[in-house]
């Protein structure tokens, strides 16, 4: 059964070098909670850069692509129309329409890989782990997975970074 300590924090500057002193004596780290984004946060959790930013870039690289070709479909292939004997294949006329779809695309296609990688759907309940985290709180939470989490190492690291409380909890799902 895996137990959860919890440190509460009034600044976010403490609960980043609590980070990141639990993070390099060994514990597992949970997750933290912030009510903003803080800045050196992931560096002090040790997380990978995101990779959203690729689900962008070829997302909107083929809302791009299909808008060019499916104006190029319908001008120049489908129903190609004369106007004063110019090329149906204008590029200059059709960069408007694929820099918007580019936009449009990548842009949704990223709010939705967010969605689905961080599992969060319309309707799902929001488990705190501690009260105030939504407005001036920040907590840290350590995973204890067997009885090697030393308890009282964790609240030694967590009381020299002035947490404001201790909190142990069953788990959160």
């Amino acid at each position: 059964m895996s137990r959860l300590v919890i440190g509460v924090f009034a600044d976010e500057d403490h609960v980043v070098d609590a980070t990141r002193d639990c993070r390099l004596a060994g514990f597992e780290i949970q997750d933290v909670y912030t009510p903003y984004a803080v800045h050196g946060m992931d560096e002090a959790m040790g997380l990978r850069r995101s990779r959203l930013t690729w689900v962008c870039f070829a997302a909107g690289a083929a809302g791009c692509a299909f808008a060019l070709w499916f104006q190029y479909y319908t001008q120049a292939v489908n129903w190609p129309i004369n106007v004063g004997g110019k090329d149906p294949w204008q590029m200059p006329a059709y960069v408007p329409i694929a820099f918007e779809l580019t936009v449009l695309i990548g842009g949704l296609t990223t709010m939705l890989a967010l969605f689905v990688r961080s599992r969060l759907f319309p309707g799902k309940r929001a488990k705190l782990p501690a009260p105030g985290v939504t407005d001036d709180k920040f907590a840290l939470v350590l995973l204890q997975r067997d009885s090697s989490f030393d308890a009282e190492r964790a609240r030694a690291i967590l009381a020299q970074h002035h947490v404001e409380r201790v909190l142990e909890s069953g788990g959160l799902s």
